[in-house]
């Protein structure tokens, strides 16, 4: 296991939840569309019990990610985190307003009434989506950063920080770039294909399923237009390269190439675009199938993490910086040490376990499809 190993193996591990990330904003997706979805209040209340009992996945699996970026890339994560604030603050806000949403939205002494905390719900929905594929849509677009290491070193430097945001805005102004907005987008209507798919699957009432198969198609159209216009724009786009010395510099199709040369990621990324289209399809042509889901959800994860890697490996700046050319990072420049590389490896073999307790507690949860007769019980939302 030599240092440049472990690098790209913790990028790989780091994109895997990333796109297992995407896939779980179903959640947030189907609650953008419940008053649409559950046209009655009953029906309402038989998707949020729905997504109500999966929102843990979801937020646990954005803490995952943002704490192995912190173990592995800890300058990114002092960079982003902490430079784009604003823009993790509010998401991070609109995923707490979440949680209490759900609790609190049928509670007895509820003053502000259940339609509030469902407001919350949808705001979740949207905003969520939209700013977390923003951030994502960075890896390829910039953000505005600079970095000065020089500061560890300098005594007449006031505090030790060296990175910063290079304006007042904190991580809001990519939303300004409307190529971050095309993908933020497409997260957000990528989201709610998956939220129709995902309660059409887990919801066994006649109703939801039939306006979930005419709100499907009102979802996917718009989400296949974004991503095939983004997806074009990044093979044709100028992308951030950085060579032997460390030096980054702008490479003509850097993104068309990194797919043509890493062969295996373009087939991973195909892969994915099939299965996302053969379940949204069948979904739409076949009033009995109901696992759309499935196909689309594992197509979604393997199209995002061959973005992902796309962005970071073959000599690529996965965060690159649109203030300071040089100031970019890349897998070299912004990873722990070898030795922390190396202990967490170790600790990563451990990870097959706790997918496969996710799994066992998936099935536990949907072994039995949601009916209204959940909603006469104690836990039901």
């Amino acid at each position: 296991m030599t240092y440049e190993f472990l690098q790209h193996y913790w990028c790989f591990v780091v994109s895997l939840l990333g796109a297992i990330l995407v896939f779980l904003l179903f959640v947030q997706g189907a609650n953008s569309v419940a008053r649409s979805l559950g046209y009655t209040e009953e029906g309402r209340r038989l998707v949020y019990n729905s997504t109500g009992r999966k929102w843990e996945f979801t937020f646990t699996t954005l803490v995952t990610f943002g704490g192995a970026f912190f173990a592995s890339f800890p300058l990114f994560y002092s960079t982003s985190f902490g430079g784009a604030y604003w823009l993790w603050m509010i998401i991070l806000f609109t995923f707490v307003l979440q949680a209490v949403s759900y609790e609190f939205q049928n509670k007895i002494g509820n003053f502000l009434g259940p339609r509030t905390f469902q407001f919350f719900l949808t705001l979740n929905g949207i905003v969520g989506p939209l700013l977390l594929g923003g951030a994502v849509a960075t890896f390829f677009e910039g953000s505005n950063f600079i970095i000065e290491k020089d500061n560890l070193i300098d005594v007449g430097a006031m505090t030790p920080i060296i990175s910063r945001w290079a304006n007042a805005s904190h991580g809001l102004d990519a939303l300004l770039n409307p190529w971050v907005l095309v993908f933020g987008f497409a997260v957000v209507f990528l989201a709610r294909t998956l939220g129709i798919l995902y309660v059409m699957n887990n919801v066994n009432d006649e109703d939801i399923r039939s306006r979930g198969s005419v709100r499907l198609i009102g979802a996917a159209v718009p989400f296949l237009i974004l991503f095939v216009a983004y997806l074009v724009h990044l093979i044709l786009k100028d992308g951030y390269a950085v060579n032997a010395e460390g030096l980054i510099y702008m490479e003509p199709n850097k993104y068309l190439t990194n797919l043509l040369q890493m062969w295996y990621l373009l087939v991973l990324l195909l892969i994915g675009v099939v299965l996302v289209l053969f379940g949204i399809g069948k979904t739409i042509m076949s009033k009995e199938y109901v696992g759309g889901i499935w196909p689309a959800g594992i197509g979604t994860v393997l199209v995002v993490l061959a973005l992902l890697l796309t962005s970071a490996w073959n000599g690529t700046a996965y965060y690159p910086s649109t203030a300071d050319l040089q100031s970019s990072l890349t897998l070299q420049n912004s990873c722990s040490s070898e030795f922390t590389l190396r202990t967490m490896f170790y600790v990563s073999l451990l990870v097959p376990f706790v997918l496969a307790y996710i799994v066992y507690c998936w099935w536990a949860i949907d072994k039995k499809k949601l009916d209204k007769d959940e909603l006469k019980t104690d836990h039901a939302y």
